[in-house]
């Protein structure tokens, strides 16, 4: 469970950005940045971690999510991999693995890029763990960047679930980025996330505000 002062931190922040937002104008939203993560079937868990392994806990998220403890090793073409990928849980329907574009380079897999859960036609991967390895004939993408939020922060931004809006980043590098998702959810922290090299591209951290641009 998430602590008291946990929690208290990320009201605090949350709060902070969105005095920001009404100051600058545009509806405010703090970003997170996403690194490469995976995400399984209990199936799969089983053959990488040994039959009836349940995946443990580490951290909270958003949305009845969490970081597990467990990590894998995902392998491209040409054997070309990276280590200690972090899996998230609960378990799903559907394995996936959510990487960068600069890690499909490195990969060497075309990986599309999508919403989470859109795997039909995807790139495939394999991956490795302690007891097996499982290869997916489907299931990595780069995830198309996209923001959480819940039906109340929807209502006062202004936008509505699967709108795809435009937002800007006022730091020394400012940014304006196009085709972002909207996501809504009563179970949804308000955050916008990128991955790895988005927000360094552009010299963001988790916590940086951004803005939503209305017409």
């Amino acid at each position: 469970m998430i602590q008291a002062a946990n929690v208290e931190q990320i009201t605090k922040l949350v709060l902070e950005v969105l005095e920001k937002g009404k100051k600058s104008g545009g509806f405010a939203v703090p970003i997170g940045v996403s690194a490469r993560h995976v995400h399984l079937t209990q199936k799969d868990v089983e053959t990488l971690f040994g039959a009836g392994y349940q995946l443990t806990k580490k951290k909270e998220l958003m949305g009845g999510q969490y970081a597990c403890n467990e990590q894998v090793t995902i392998v491209g073409l040409k054997l070309r991999a990276i280590e200690n990928v972090r899996v998230l849980g609960p378990v799903r329907s559907s394995s996936q693995v959510e990487i960068s574009a600069t890690d499909a380079v490195k990969l060497g897999v075309k990986a599309p890029v999508r919403l989470s859960g859109d795997l039909k036609n995807s790139a495939p991967i394999a991956l490795v763990g302690p007891k097996g390895c499982v290869y997916l004939n489907e299931g990595c993408i780069v995830a198309m960047r996209h923001i959480h939020m819940s039906p109340k922060d929807a209502a006062a931004a202004g936008v509505s679930d699967k709108e795809i809006v435009s937002v800007r980043v006022d730091n020394e590098r400012a940014t304006t980025y196009n085709n972002v998702s909207v996501r809504v959810d009563p179970t949804f922290t308000l955050e916008m996330h990128i991955d790895t090299d988005e927000a360094n591209a552009a010299k963001i951290t988790t916590g940086t505000p951004a803005y939503i641009i209305k017409d």
